[in-house]
């Protein structure tokens, strides 16, 4: 169980590229999670949306996980790594010892996965979605990287919020028939 550290720049660089460079939400989650899971050398990612409602994470783009796993039962926020949606980071470094945390240990470890790290998405302080890393062996993350995952948590619920509010914006000017071209980049040195 190693606990070197695997956050580095270059997969800073490839998370703000990837968020900046695109306004479809799917897109980009899809697109977080490929490079998260090649980038750290991991099983898979998962990024999930907290359903205020039904209390229930709702997947919102994965890689590396498969579907059997992603469909093995809702994600009950009082049961599933509940600690996460009070805002704290939980890091499950070996599921094969027993943790209350986990809702579904068995069909984790048939899926192959070894360890767990589940970071809280916020927007403004309240907990809107999970990042959620799965690594095939047992994982010991070190307090740098730890660190590291819950600032590429925090840019991930940016750019969550900024999709959101750009398409809301798109959506409000259809509706009303405008044609008009919204302008939400700023034009930098022009009065």
């Amino acid at each position: 169980m190693a606990s070197e550290n695997r956050i580095n720049i270059d997969i800073f660089k490839a998370v703000t590229r990837s968020v900046a460079h695109s306004e479809d939400l799917d897109v980009m989650t899809n697109h977080l999670a490929q490079l998260l899971t090649a980038g750290l050398d991991i099983k898979g990612c998962a990024i999930f949306v907290l359903n205020a409602v039904t209390e229930e994470l709702e997947i919102l783009a994965s890689f590396g996980l498969s579907a059997k796993y992603l469909t093995k039962g809702p994600l009950n926020t009082p049961k599933s790594i509940n600690e996460t949606f009070q805002g704290n980071p939980v890091v499950i470094a070996d599921i094969s010892k027993k943790n209350k945390s986990l809702q579904y240990p068995d069909e984790a470890r048939k899926e192959g996965i070894a360890a767990i790290v589940s970071l809280p998405i916020d927007h403004l302080g309240e907990v809107v979605g999970v990042l959620r890393l799965y690594h095939f062996e047992p994982w010991k993350v070190s307090d740098q990287d730890l660190e590291s995952l819950q600032i590429l948590a925090g840019i991930i619920g940016l750019a969550m919020t900024y999709a959101r509010f750009h398409n809301s914006i798109y959506a409000i000017a259809e509706v009303l028939g405008h044609t008009f071209q919204v302008e939400l980049t700023p034009k930098w040195g022009k009065r």
